[in-house]
């Protein structure tokens, strides 16, 4: 006798109204999956997250006010997988959900049975690379401003707490460039100074 399987859990964020009703109905429908928390906001995600350990969070990138949000959320609940729904994601946008700690990051115009099939992916821990359509224009970003990829370099070295000429040393480059990238991740971050970088990836 093969024994039943527990539905993956769920716990959703807050999204537009037709995006929510059309998420909710997707997953009801399918006897593997059930939804534990609905409409959550973004602040309240972690306690929701602590208290029911879903399986799986599906994220708004709208509502990010940072991309080391996602990091935060991945950080402390390292057993929930995040799926983040973007209008429209850059390959840039994905690539850094991923690098941040997200196990997707799809268009919320994503066909039905690939967020399902996403969903399923994602809870038992696989990354999921979205399609990109040749030709596609470029849209401006809907959330936080994102690092560049010679910035998250640069963040990787301050959260280790090195001088500015350390970081240079390692990465090849000047200390004006590394003085340029840390402002650009303060400003990008919304913090001031290395004390608050620390306090916020803490």
């Amino acid at each position: 006798m093969i024994a039943e399987r527990e539905p993956v859990t769920i716990a959703l964020g807050r999204f537009e109204d037709l995006v929510a009703r059309g998420l909710r109905s997707l997953i009801d429908e399918d006897p593997n999956l059930r939804i534990i928390a609905s409409d959550v906001e973004l602040e309240a995600l972690p306690a929701v997250l602590g208290e029911h350990a879903p399986k799986v969070a599906i994220v708004n990138f709208g509502s990010l006010r940072s991309p080391i949000e996602i990091n935060h959320l991945h950080t402390e609940h390292p057993e929930t997988r995040l799926l983040v729904l973007a209008s429209r994601p850059t390959p840039a946008e994905s690539g850094q959900m991923l690098a941040f700690g997200a196990t997707a990051c799809l268009s919320k115009e994503t066909q039905a049975r690939d967020i399902l099939n996403a969903i399923h992916l994602a809870s038992r821990g696989l990354q999921v690379l979205p399609r990109t359509p040749s030709g596609a224009a470029a849209v401006e970003p809907l959330g936080p401003e994102l690092l560049t990829p010679r910035e998250a370099d640069v963040l990787e070295h301050l959260r280790q707490g090195k001088a500015n000429a350390e970081i240079a040393l390692a990465l090849h480059v000047s200390i004006e460039t590394v003085r340029t990238h840390r402002r650009n991740i303060y400003r990008k971050l919304g913090v001031r100074s290395r004390r608050e970088l620390a306090g916020l990836t803490r």
